[in-house]
């Protein structure tokens, strides 16, 4: 595999996207991991504001890549530049893993390129062969994500949540509830690499999604007070459908009165009544509370994500690093 067959695309053109798409397509499996997380699909579609870098390698022949990298910066990574990284590759093609270590490789030397910084590279459903490429090439673990999955409804008499005098649950109301939402979820994930320090932006970015219900966001008040809330996702696509607990947030200034797990079970039953037999969700294996208020609830492991970080140091002139948008020193990839 040659690394010089690889194609950069700092800003990919329409046809890029459409090469991508089908590798995507051609790689989705009812019931498997997506391909690319909802970020980067999110890069995909082309909303305004999203910088990406795509890198593919291409096939001897037909259009659809053998492999693709997405690289994306990361606004918020602190004081330094900082990336996220997904490697999507056919395995049907030939030397899929070494197609996979070029694509990773690449993208190192293009945040090199542009000046160094942190990067996240993330792996649905990692194995063993995965950490062993992630770590031939600089990258050391980070995180663990779990998927786990429950039977949908709960089981009768299950575990309830309780619920404080004067709370209520509603339904959110779009145009009316960001502001209290943001500051919430905020709160509730402060220091959090991807659900924290979300911008008005951010969710009215979500809103637009073709899933995006607000029914299914269900928020807690107290006294007429947002407390927390807990966001729900329909997966149309899988087989069977699956209903996810997008995002479960509680004001720490609310905790302790079991408002987690009532706001979890109030997503699962609306999920339940919308005629979804599987609910599913994300959650971090450190976060030992949560996990254990999920498996209360019935859910079970279904597979594990995993993350590997790598800092690079930048490479060449500095003279020839051309400053972002933001005027900081070296650009991103994607700003060129």
């Amino acid at each position: 595999m040659d690394p010089a067959d690889l194609e950069i695309h700092r800003r990919p053109d329409p046809s890029v996207i459409d090469a991508i798409g089908a590798l995507l397509a051609d790689l989705t499996v009812p019931g498997g991991p997506e391909p690319l997380s909802e970020q980067k699909h999110l890069d995909l579609a082309g909303l305004p504001g999203r910088r990406f870098t795509a890198l593919l390698l291409p096939r001897r022949s037909g259009a659809t890549p053998a492999g693709y990298a997405h690289l994306h910066p990361d606004p918020g990574g602190g004081t330094e530049p900082a990336y996220h990284l997904e490697v999507v590759v056919d395995p049907g093609s030939p030397g899929p893993d070494d197609a996979a270590r070029v694509l990773l490789d690449g993208a190192l030397a293009e945040v090199a390129r542009a000046g160094g910084g942190t990067v996240t590279y993330w792996v649905p459903a990692a194995t063993p062969a995965d950490e062993d490429r992630a770590a031939a090439s600089g990258f050391a673990p980070d995180r663990s994500l779990l998927q786990m999955r429950c039977a949908l409804p709960l089981a009768a008499g299950g575990p309830s949540g309780t619920r404080a005098a004067g709370a209520t649950i509603r339904a959110f109301g779009p145009g009316r509830d960001e502001d209290a939402w943001l500051r919430v979820n905020n709160r509730a994930f402060a220091g959090h690499p991807e659900q924290g320090g979300w911008t008005m932006a951010t969710i009215l970015e979500r809103e637009r999604a073709p899933w995006f219900d607000p029914q299914g966001f269900r928020l807690l008040e107290v006294d007429g007070r947002l407390a927390g809330s807990c966001w729900t996702k329909v997966h149309r696509e899988a087989h069977p459908p699956e209903g996810e607990i997008y995002v479960i947030a509680v004001d720490p200034e609310f905790s302790g009165h079991g408002f987690g797990r009532t706001l979890a079970v109030d997503g699962l039953d609306h999920l339940a009544r919308s005629g979804l037999t599987v609910g599913m969700l994300y959650v971090d294996g450190a976060n030992d509370p949560a996990v254990g208020l999920y498996r209360s609830l019935g859910f079970t492991e279904a597979r594990v994500d995993r993350s590997f970080v790598a800092r690079v140091e930048g490479s060449g002139d500095p003279a020839d690093q051309v400053a972002d948008e933001e005027g900081h020193p070296g650009g991103h990839p994607g700003d060129q």
